[in-house]
Order: structure tokens, then C-alpha cells, then sequence
């Protein structure tokens, strides 16, 4: 048990801070095209330009600065669009050094773990839980040339963090380096420019309260009226008083659309943002805003009646209903979902398997205990050796989005959400109940044996249905010892009293109902053979 790390408490997790709805753009005119192509476009350059500008200033950039930027752009654009772009230009620059932290702790235990196995024998064996040496001499040579690898890009990495230099592409990394594998990417260099030009639009704008409508810049009225406030240098392409253009279309939101028909009539923020599909050929409109966090609900209050288990997996979700002590109540139930195809297809059945998971909980009344999973550190090569299969398994697990989606869906339905320890939940899940919850006409699967150790970590309880029995030099010969009992109830870790009795059919000797009657056993010495005793004589007939 030494090897053993310490398991988390569980909580309840916090609801989202802020939503977010979609619609298309439909019924626009080739005018209405041009225009917010020509706005994307310059917005766009003046964007990177600021974004070039950020990243020069490395840790010395300051408030000065900052307003310096703001200034510089408002020449070429105006106040409220470049309070835009400089914001955005701060948040893409602060994602991209969290993201150098994270490739620098990445670096640190990928040479952690090597240096461990190549100071191993070749072919020795891990233990508790580390691996161990590496399998063969080849093996070991490039490990150690690997090592050396590692460190000269640990070495670059720390110097760019020590000097706050970081490396954005607008548009994406994935993006631009598809434009040296058009044929692998089916795709020609007209397709790929256009969707290049189309990701480094900029047509986002941050909602202002007190301001009509909750956002000055793109403005939604609540008929679906659109506007644009356009830049200096387009100012002559106005169709509306004030240098606004209107689109010709009109827009409705189906999704939340009475919350945001409510922000906007209060004239409360509002923040807008306008894509442009180049596959689809079809412009969006994403409205966004902050919410007052949710009042959470008390752990206690959580577990009270149960609740729902789940044990994410690559391609479906196992989940098992749970009573507030800990035993599996009904069937288990599994929600599948296919992780192939396109980004937005994978996000579809992410969706569809949580909302039917979600409306069956919502039926029940209960909670649901997912598991806090970050794969973040766990994808190296370093730590897995050779388990290409399960490398590639964790890494196209969607943890992350799962998460979120899962969260946001839950708070919608006034569902909540209790997050355990991931620590030995399938194995103990596996070792515990997959054998007794099997039946002649159930196979208990070993995730969902996981589902049922999550779903008990959260109510408190231990994972393991008893513990060990005692050595057999004990006074109670193996007796069986149950956890049930509350943690503060006396001697429950005890061995059970004995109850007076037989305990079978058979009753043995000593053990009847006459076992306290000593005057019912023939023993010597007992005051029934002091008592005179006499044959009668036998009749002189027979």
C-alpha cells in the first residue's frame, strides 16, 4: 500500500460562466458578401500587425503600451474595433505561453522518465507501477540519443519562456502546413488560399453594457436586424446612417434565443462574431455573454437518493444508478458514440450520447460522478514505451470536450455534476464488483465495474465492497469484517459478535437448545448417576 498515492476528496463541480448560440447568415446578397469580405480582410491585417506587435514586447509590455497599440489602430479603424482586436491579441498571446508551459512540463518528465530507464539494466523489471529498464541494447542507444533531443529543445523552450517569446500563426499551424500536402489534404492551392484568408478575417466584437442593444459595434436588434459599424477606410460603403452597414438579412437565435432576446432589450453586453464556412459557402453569427455562476449544490445534498455513475471510454460511456449506500440499483446502461469523420461530426455524437445520458438522469432525479481526467501528461511515448495502441487511444479520447460539453448541458438542466479522483477506479472497479454484479443473464464488463467504483468514491463510500479478512491467528478464524457502517459508527472495523444458537439445521453436539442443561448430557461426576437406581424383576409368566 506504500506505492500507493493519496486519492483526492471529491467535489462538486462549478457550472459555466458564460454561453454562447449560433445561427447562419441566410438571404444575403452579393453585396453583403463583399462587404464583410473587405471588412474581414483589413480588420484581419490590422490584427496580425497588432499581434506581431504583442509578441515583440515579450514580459516588458504594459498598460502604456497597451493604450499605444489601441491608438495606432483606431487611425486605421475605430475605438471600438480596436478595443476589439487589442483584446483578442492579449488572450491569443496569453493561450500561447500557457501552451509553452505545458510543452515545457511535457519536456521536464518525458526526461525524467528516460533518464530513470537508461540508469536501469538493460532488461530489468519495473516495480511498483515505473517502468523499468529497456528491452535491448538498440533500444537503450537511441533512448539515450532521444535524451539528448529532448534536453536541446527543454534548453530553447526555457529560454523563450525566461525571455516571453512565443510563436502564434493566425489562421492555425494546422492550416499552414497543409499548404505543403495539398494532395494528401485533397485539395487545391485556390481552396486551401481561400480558406486561409477566411481564418485570418477578423469579425469579432466585445459587447458593451449600457450601449443599445449590448454591443455598438455588431449590432443585432431584437426584429434580427444586423449592422455593422465599418471601419474609416470603408466608411464610403455605408448603407445606414452613422457609417453603418445593414445586411439584407434577418437572423433569429432557436437555441437560448429568449435569454438573448432579454440581454439585448436590457441593453446588456453582447459579444458577436461573424465566420465565414469556405466548405459550405455560409456566413454564422455567434453570440456570446457572461452569466452569474450557478448556485452550486451541497455535496451531501448531492448524494442524498444516489446517484449516476459514468466511465468515460474512447467510444462510449458505461454507467451504472447507484442509492445513496453504495449498491447498484437496476442495469447498466451504456451510451455509444463514434469518434470518426470530421471535427463537427465527432462533436455530434459527443453531444447526442451526453444529451441522452443526461435526459435519463434528469427522469431519475440524480447526480451525476464523472471522473476529473487530464490525459495532458499521460500521451508521451516516454511513459507508455512501446503501447502504440494506447497511446493513440488516450490521445483521441475527448476529455477536454467532453468536460465542457458535459458541464454546460448539466447546469441547463439543473443537473449536478460530482467530480472524483480518477486514481484505480477501473481496477479497483474490476477487482471488486465485476464478478459479483455477473449473473447467468448479465456480463458485467469491466467499465462498468468502473462506473460502479466512481459512483461510490462519490458518495464516500470505499471502492471495495469488504475488507480482508483477518489471519487465521486471530481469535475469529477469518471472520468477514463489512464497511458498510459509517466511518464514526463503533466497532466497524470489529469482528461480529457472536449470535447465540445453532446456525445451520444441523445443530451439533453442544449446540441444541438443551446445551445449557447439564443435567440432559450423560457425563461422570454429574448428580444423575448419584441417584439410587433399581431393576424392576421380570414377571414368573414370561
Amino acid at each position: 500500500m506504500g506505492g500507493l498515492r493519496q486519492v483526492a476528496a471529491s467535489f462538486v463541480v462549478p457550472g459555466p460562466s458564460g454561453a454562447a448560440i449560433r445561427c447562419s447568415l441566410k438571404g444575403l446578397t452579393a453585396q453583403d458578401g463583399k462587404v464583410l469580405c473587405l471588412v474581414g480582410d483589413l480588420l484581419g491585417s490590422l490584427a496580425s500587425r497588432d499581434l506581431k506587435a504583442r509578441c515583440a514586447a515579450g514580459l516588458d509590455h504594459d498598460s502604456d503600451q497597451w493604450a499605444q497599440r489601441k491608438r495606432a489602430l483606431t487611425e486605421e479603424s475605430s475605438s471600438r474595433w480596436a478595443g476589439s482586436i487589442t483584446k483578442a491579441t492579449h488572450d491569443q498571446w496569453a493561450l500561447a505561453r500557457r501552451g509553452q508551459l505545458a510543452c515545457i512540463q511535457n519536456l521536464e518528465a518525458g526526461i525524467d522518465t528516460i533518464t530513470r530507464r537508461l540508469s536501469l539494466p538493460v532488461g530489468d523489471k519495473g516495480s511498483k507501477g515505473k517502468p523499468g529498464g529497456y528491452r535491448t541494447r538498440q533500444e537503450w542507444f537511441a533512448k539515450s540519443r532521444r535524451l539528448h533531443l529532448l534536453e536541446d529543445r527543454l534548453e530553447r523552450e526555457r529560454a523563450d519562456w525566461d525571455a516571453g517569446r512565443v510563436r502564434v500563426v493566425r489562421g492555425g499551424k494546422k492550416l499552414a502546413r497543409t499548404r505543403h500536402h495539398l494532395k494528401a489534404a485533397q485539395l487545391t492551392e485556390a481552396e486551401w488560399r481561400s480558406r486561409w484568408q477566411a481564418e485570418r478575417w477578423f469579425l469579432q466584437a466585445d459587447g458593451e453594457s449600457g450601449k443599445r442593444c449590448g454591443n455598438e459595434t455588431i449590432r443585432v436588434t431584437p426584429d434580427g436586424e444586423v449592422s455593422i459599424k465599418l471601419p474609416a477606410p470603408l466608411a464610403g460603403l455605408a448603407n445606414a446612417p452613422h457609417g453603418r452597414y445593414v445586411l439584407a438579412c434577418r437572423v433569429g437565435f432557436r437555441h437560448r434565443g429568449e435569454q438573448w432576446a432579454d440581454r439585448i432589450t436590457a441593453n446588456r453586453a453582447v459579444a458577436y462574431r461573424i465566420h465565414y464556412d469556405v466548405a459550405r459557402d455560409r456566413w454564422y453569427l455567434t453570440a456570446s455573454w457572461q452569466i452569474p455562476p450557478v448556485r452550486m449544490v451541497p455535496l451531501e445534498a448531492a448524494r442524498s437518493g444516489g446517484l449516476i455513475g459514468v466511465d468515460m471510454n474512447a467510444d462510449h460511456l458505461a454507467t451504472w444508478r447507484l442509492d445513496e449506500h453504495g449498491n447498484p440499483v437496476g442495469e447498466p446502461r451504456r451510451f455509444d458514440y463514434q469518434l470518426t469523420g470530421t471535427a463537427p461530426q465527432r462533436d455530434a455524437q459527443v453531444r447526442h450520447a451526453l444529451i441522452r445520458l443526461l435526459h435519463w438522469a434528469k427522469r431519475h432525479g440524480l447526480a451525476l460522478a464523472i471522473e476529473d481526467l487530464d490525459f495532458q501528461g499521460e500521451k508521451t511515448r516516454e511513459k507508455h514505451g512501446r503501447r502504440k495502441r494506447f497511446r493513440k487511444l488516450i490521445s483521441g479520447m475527448p476529455t477536454g470536450k467532453l468536460r465542457s460539453r458535459l458541464v454546460s448541458m448539466a447546469a441547463a438542466l439543473g443537473l449536478t455534476l460530482v467530480a472524483v479522483d480518477p486514481a484505480y477506479t477501473s481496477r479497483w472497479g474490476a477487482q471488486h464488483w465485476q464478478k459479483p454484479l455477473t449473473t447467468t443473464t448479465r456480463k458485467t464488463t469491466r467499465h462498468q465495474a468502473a462506473a460502479v467504483a466512481i459512483g461510490r468514491r462519490a458518495l464516500g463510500h470505499s471502492v471495495r465492497r469488504r475488507t480482508a479478512p483477518p489471519p487465521h491467528d486471530r481469535s475469529d478464524r477469518a471472520g468477514h469484517r463489512t464497511v458498510q457502517a459509517g466511518p464514526v459508527v463503533p466497532g466497524r472495523e470489529e469482528t461480529r459478535p457472536r449470535i447465540p444458537g445453532p446456525r445451520t439445521r444441523s445443530v451439533g453436539a453442544g449446540c441444541g437448545a438443551k446445551a445449557g442443561d447439564q443435567c440432559a448430557h450423560n457425563r461422570s461426576g454429574h448428580t444423575a448417576e448419584h441417584e439410587s437406581w433399581q431393576q424392576d424383576s421380570l414377571p414368573l409368566s414370561l
